[in-house]
């Protein structure tokens, strides 16, 4: 099983978007995209997180740290 990228998830997230955004959309349907799409939300928010914790930032002596 291929590991999910941030970049599959807001891909993801677009088209759950858009089919909330559909006229057509049943109650019973939009509940099931709103609940995918907070699953979605939360896999971002955990990647970027992930990521800014690595981010390195340059100390006083010219090395690198992490941040």
């Amino acid at each position: 099983m291929k590991k999910q990228t941030l970049e599959d998830a807001f891909a993801q997230l677009e088209a759950v978007i858009e089919r909330l955004e559909s006229e057509e959309i049943s109650l019973e349907d939009a509940f099931g995209a709103y609940s995918e799409g907070m699953e979605l939300l939360q896999f971002c928010n955990a990647s970027i997180d992930t990521v800014e914790k690595k981010v390195l930032k340059m100390n006083e002596d010219g090395g690198l740290d992490e941040f």
